[in-house]
Order: structure tokens, then sequence, then C-alpha cells
């Protein structure tokens, strides 16, 4: 379970990371003082939205870990 969030967000962090350094130009009309390809920026919201995505999934996997397989087979 924890593997397909890993997955997931990795996947996504690589289109996103993509996606805004091909973006680039356009998203530095918008920012003040800082470039879009600033390594440091890409690198920070990657781990933040990593984190985010750990604790995301690591919730939902430690509470069906603690369920009994045949309980939860006889409740369905």
């Amino acid at each position: 379970m924890l593997t397909n969030v890993a997955l997931i967000t990795i996947a996504g962090l690589i289109v996103g990371a993509a996606a805004s350094v091909g973006t680039g130009r356009f998203i530095n009309t918008l920012l003040y003082n800082l470039a879009a390809s600033d390594t440091t920026m890409i690198v920070v919201t990657a781990i933040t939205l990593a984190t985010a995505a750990a604790i995301a999934g690591y919730l939902p996997a430690r509470r069906a870990a603690r369920i009994d397989p045949m309980a939860a087979l006889r409740e369905e």
C-alpha cells in the first residue's frame, strides 16, 4: 500500500518538476526576486510534498494493518 503511494508521489514529482522547468519563462514573470529554475525552491517543494504524501499514505496503512484479516473478511 505504501509502495503505491511512493510510486504515485514520485511520478507526480517528476511531472511537476518537468512542468515547472518547462513553464519557467511564464513563471519568472510572476515571481518577484526568484527564478523559476531555482534548484533550491524545486527541491524544498518536492521534499514538502513527498513528506505530506508519506504521512497521508502512512496513517491509513497503519490503521489497516491493525485490523485482523479474518475479522475484515467476516464483515464483508
